[in-house]
C-alpha cells in the first residue's frame, strides 16, 4: 500500500483528507461468544446504525473528520456495518486485522495456525478484503496481557509487524494495566517494522512517566486513548502525564482518544448486566468528552492550539503516511 494512501471502509483518503482523527474508538464491541447469551438484549440494528449516526455528527460538529475503529477480529468487527456509517454519516472510518489478547479473544483457532498462516490472513484482509466484503482494512490491531507477553500473544504480535512490513500499515496496540509497551516495540521492530509505525494503546493506564518517555524515546507513538475510564485511571491523572511528556518534548508522540463503545453486543461482564449501566457508572465515556472538557483543560495548564492540532491532526496523518504531518 502507497504510503501516501490510507485505506477506510468505503475506500483511500490521502494523508491531508484525515483532520482531526480519533485514533482508538469503537463502534460495535463484543466478547467473544457474545451472541450465546440468550439473557442478553437483542441487537437491533437499526437502532444501532441511528445512534452511531447520531454519534459521528456530533464527533464532525468539533471538526472530526476521521475515526479509527482499532477493533479485532475476535470481537463483534463488522466492516459492512462500519462502511454502511461512513456512507450514512461522510465520517472517514478506518478498520483492523488482528486478534485480541489471548486472556479476553478468541483463540483456538489461531493457536493451531503456524506465524506464517497468520501473517497471511492480515495481508489478504488489507490487501483484498475482509471475507467477500471488498473492505479492506487500514491497520492492524495487536494486543497483550498482563504482566507477561504470552507465547500466543508474540506469535500473534509477530505475525501483525511481518504483515506490517509486507504492506505497509501500521499498527494500533492494546495493552493491558499499561505495561508491555516495550514487549510490543521489541517484537515487532524484530520484524523490521520502524517503532514510528506503532501505536502503544492503552499507556496512560501506568501513571509512569518515565515509562510514557521512554517509549516516545523509542520512536513509538504513546497513546493517552482511554479519557473518561476513571475506573482505570482519572482524567486529571492523564492531562498531567500529557503535559509532562510535552515538556519532555514527545509533543509528536502522544495520540489521544477514548476506546468508547458505541452498541455493546451482548452484556459488557464483568463489568455490568447491561451496556446502558456501564454508560451511567462512567457519564464522561463518550467520543466527544476529549473535546468538551479534557482539551480545555490542556490549554488552561498551557498547550497552545498549534500543539492541539498537532496531537489531533499531525500526528496520526504521521503514524499512517510517515514524512506527512
Amino acid at each position: 500500500m502507497a504510503l501516501d494512501r490510507i485505506q477506510t471502509t468505503t475506500g483511500v483518503a490521502r494523508p491531508e483528507e484525515l483532520g482531526r482523527t480519533l485514533i482508538h474508538e469503537h463502534v460495535l464491541v463484543g466478547y467473544p461468544g457474545w451472541e450465546l447469551d440468550a439473557k442478553a438484549p437483542k441487537f437491533k440494528r437499526a437502532e444501532g446504525m441511528a445512534r452511531a449516526v447520531d454519534q459521528m455528527h456530533e464527533l464532525q460538529s468539533f471538526g472530526v473528520k476521521t475515526f479509527v475503529d482499532p477493533c479485532p477480529m475476535d470481537l463483534g468487527r463488522d466492516p459492512v456495518f462500519l462502511a454502511e456509517l461512513s456512507q450514512k454519516s461522510g465520517m472517514n472510518i478506518v478498520c483492523t486485522t488482528g486478534a485480541y489478547f489471548e486472556a479476553e479473544g478468541n483463540t483456538y483457532m489461531f493457536r493451531q495456525m503456524s506465524v506464517e498462516d497468520v501473517t497471511e490472513i492480515y495481508v489478504k484482509e488489507i490487501e483484498e478484503g475482509i471475507g467477500e466484503t471488498g473492505i479492506k482494512a487500514g491497520a492492524i490491531k495487536i494486543a497483550t496481557g498482563a504482566p507477561t507477553v504470552s507465547a500466543y500473544e508474540r506469535k500473534m504480535v509477530t505475525a501483525a509487524g511481518r504483515a506490517s512490513k509486507l504492506t505497509g500499515v501500521p499498527l494500533i496496540s492494546h495493552t493491558q494495566d499499561g505495561c508491555c509497551g516495550h514487549d510490543q516495540i521489541d517484537i515487532v521492530t524484530g520484524e523490521g517494522v520502524d517503532a514510528s509505525r506503532l501505536v502503544v494503546g492503552h499507556s496512560d493506564g501506568a501513571d509512569d512517566p518515565d515509562y510514557h518517555r521512554s517509549l516516545a524515546d523509542r520512536g513509538a507513538f504513546v497513546g493517552f486513548d482511554r479519557f473518561g475510564i476513571s475506573m482505570f485511571q482519572p482524567d486529571e491523572v492523564r492531562i498531567k502525564n500529557i503535559l509532562k511528556l510535552v515538556e519532555a518534548g514527545h509533543l509528536e508522540r502522544i495520540l489521544v482518544s477514548h476506546d468508547s463503545i458505541v452498541c455493546w453486543l451482548g452484556r459488557p461482564l464483568p463489568y455490568a448486566q447491561r451496556f446502558e449501566d456501564l454508560l451511567a457508572a462512567l457519564p464522561k465515556w463518550r467520543s466527544t468528552h476529549i473535546f468538551k472538557e479534557i482539551l480545555p483543560q490542556l490549554k488552561a495548564r498551557g498547550l497552545s492550539d498549534a500543539q492541539v492540532e498537532q496531537i489531533l491532526v499531525g500526528n496520526p496523518r504521521r503514524l499512517f503516511s510517515p514524512g506527512h504531518g
